[in-house]
């Protein structure tokens, strides 16, 4: 995770987009790019969708709005100070406790 927010960091730097990358700016912009990823899901079915990766041009598409997700989301973190990497295993953990798996197994109604 260093290393990826290194390099979104330096081309955000080499280009002085800091100055664009406001946490509300960032948190827009991912909203746009997880937008883009739904689009590609939009009309398939379930079993389309859970084989999407095997058409080499939607999977494509698909690995392409993945890719624009994970960087506007590494970016917002290092602008906020947020370890990625931290704030997911803090997550998992609260989930594990809120949802014990012996009690909630197999169903997907909230708490």
């Amino acid at each position: 995770m260093d290393d990826l927010t290194a390099r979104v960091r330096a081309i955000a730097e080499e280009r002085d987009w800091q100055q664009f990358h406001t946490p509300k700016n960032l948190a827009m912009a991912l909203a746009g790019e997880v937008g883009e990823l739904v689009a590609e899901f939009q009309w398939l079915t379930p079993e389309q969708a859970g084989v999407v990766m095997d058409d080499a041009e939607a999977g494509a598409r698909v690995r392409t709005e993945i890719g624009d997700v994970m960087i506007y989301l590494t970016r917002l973190a290092d602008v906020l100070g947020i370890d990625l990497r931290e704030a997911a295993l803090a997550k998992l953990a609260e989930v594990a406790v809120r949802y014990p798996a012996e009690e909630v197994k197999g169903s997907a109604s909230k708490r």
